[in-house]
């Protein structure tokens, strides 16, 4: 039962009546709990096996971890008088790391299903690339949102092992946060101190939230059906064939997946945040204008935040203060100097979290790449910063208007030229694509006809262009003014409800359905 199907929205509809007709304020996690597994049974009721392993692992290690914590407290309260402050140390150190590895193994089990599922045949692929004699690939489930649900479990599990939350003691409430079914497609990955303000005990009915959450839902499809699944019919055309479409075509392929990765990702959000917003839950932002972007550092603070935070809280933070990252900057500061000592636990640290991220989109050495090539941007950016700034002292161009223009810009071109490892899905090939809108750009190619060659007529480029420029001229009202735009339309409450009008007329008159097109799966719905 995919986002975009006739059955997800009878199935949105008929909830939202049931859950706020006939179940009181503080029982509707119950029906969204029934409703996510029974989401996700439509999907594959093998999944219900994965999810549930991974939920289970994660809710009786939370319960073991704060029952013993509270016996550790209890016991030293009880015989304070009896230890001394070394004796004490030793304690709270000895039972510090039991607490460490009941959390190391709620993690090797969840993320080792992760890995089993999702990297197996990788694993199997690199391998076959220098045997001889090749291994067979393994026929192996990999359940829907698996990347995103389990880092959930594992954020928990981690802040649990810190002591930040309180362990969730219902199974079936802690069951519900992990498979939420709204976020499960393409996330975003949601923590459980968030979650879970509003998961269990929603905001009663009010008419303004639906509303907002409506319109937002409205805007997703809008998004999808409209521009997204319209575009990647010629981006199959042009990456398919990549020897006749290079050049000046391979710029095409960056601005057309540039548009259309960000309305198929932010799309699928807008619809997960609105449904949630619908039922008076509350799901962190996961995208905050991340096109207007000055720089790739801001970039990322923008884009797939979720993903963002939680690598740079349960990895980077982690790494950086570990015991023997803190021993190799103090050797690093006492034999390479302290302008090289002290970047070095910096840079392992990056590398980590760059070389996850790569990891977790997807199984495959493209990914990785992208991970690494974003790293050595952002750590040649910060490197280059001194020069910059002697740069911008000298011709203060920052003062100057249209400079944040070319800001916006380049960051925008140097994020698509990174995104075409995920287009031609081959390190060598993208590599060489790209180097050839320098040496066969050949412009002219773009104004002989042959674009509507690709699938897509003339009528199909205005729509999808028009709807391109709505969307940016409604972000473009967001980062000048700082507000929801849906707040603009609310005061006057006619506009909101024909801007409504016009959202859903739009997407079923102008949405991509039929031959050529697939108005079924989100990009990240395979992560």
């Amino acid at each position: 039962m995919l986002f975009t199907s006739v059955e997800f929205i009878v199935f949105i509809a008929v909830l939202t009546v049931v859950y706020y007709a006939f179940f009181p304020r503080n029982e509707r996690w119950g029906l969204l709990l029934v409703a996510s597994l029974a989401f996700y049974w439509f999907a594959d009721p093998r999944y219900l096996i994965f999810i549930g392993v991974t939920a289970l692992t994660a809710y009786i290690f939370a319960i073991c971890t704060e029952d013993y914590n509270a016996k550790r407290k209890a016991y030293l309260k009880a015989n304070k008088d009896s230890f001394d402050s070394e004796s004490k140390k030793k304690y709270k150190n000895t039972t510090a790391r039991v607490t460490r590895l009941l959390m190391l193994g709620a993690l090797l089990i969840n993320l080792g299903i992760l890995a089993v599922t999702k990297y197996t045949n990788f694993v199997i692929d690199t391998m076959n690339s220098w045997r001889t004699e090749p291994l067979s690939f393994v026929n192996i489930i990999v359940p829907m949102g698996i990347s995103f649900y389990t880092f959930q479990t594992v954020s928990y599990s981690i802040d649990i092992c810190r002591g930040t939350i309180k362990a969730q003691r219902n199974f079936f409430k802690f069951l519900l946060f992990v498979s939420f079914f709204p976020q499960l497609v393409q996330g975003p990955i949601s923590r459980y101190e968030d979650l879970s303000k509003t998961l269990y005990e929603p905001k009663p009915y009010a008419f303004k939230h639906v509303s907002y959450g409506i319109i937002r839902i409205l805007w997703g499809y809008f998004k999808k059906l409209v521009i997204a699944d319209r575009l990647v019919v010629a981006l199959k055309t042009l990456t398919a064939s990549p020897d006749e479409y290079k050049g000046a075509y391979v710029f095409v392929v960056m601005m057309l997946y540039a548009a259309q990765l960000y309305c198929d990702f932010t799309g699928g959000i807008d619809i997960t945040i609105g449904i949630a917003q619908v039922l008076g839950i509350t799901v962190k932002e996961n995208f905050n204008l991340p096109y207007f972007s000055k720089n790739i550092k801001e970039y990322w603070n923008r884009w797939h935040i979720t993903m963002g935070t939680w690598f740079t809280d349960y990895i980077f933070y982690p790494l950086s203060v570990s015991p023997n990252m803190l021993k190799l900057s103090k050797w690093s500061r006492q034999h390479l100097g302290n302008a090289v000592g002290k970047r070095v636990t910096v840079y392992i640290s990056c590398f980590a979290v760059w070389l996850a991220t790569g990891i977790w989109h997807g199984a495959a050495w493209h990914f990785v790449v992208w991970g690494l090539m974003n790293f050595v941007v952002i750590m040649a950016s910060q490197e280059l910063e001194p020069l910059y700034a002697k740069f911008h002292g000298k011709f203060a161009l920052k003062n100057k208007p249209g400079y944040a223009v070319f800001e916006i810009l380049r960051t925008f071109l140097l994020m698509s030229s990174l995104k075409l490892f995920d287009c031609y899905r081959d390190v060598g090939l993208t590599f060489k694509m790209f180097g050839s809108m320098f040496y066969t750009f050949n412009i002219g190619k773009l104004f002989n006809g042959s674009l509507l060659e690709l699938g897509l007529t003339g009528a199909d480029y205005a729509v999808a262009g028009i709807a391109v420029i709505i969307v940016f001229l409604v972000s473009l009202y967001k980062y000048r003014k700082n507000a929801d735009f849906r707040d603009f339309l609310y005061k006057n409450y006619p506009l909101f409800l024909l801007s409504c009008i016009l959202l859903l007329a739009s997407t079923l008159v102008f949405g991509a359905y039929g031959q050529g097109f697939d108005a079924s799966q989100f990009i990240y719905n395979q992560f």
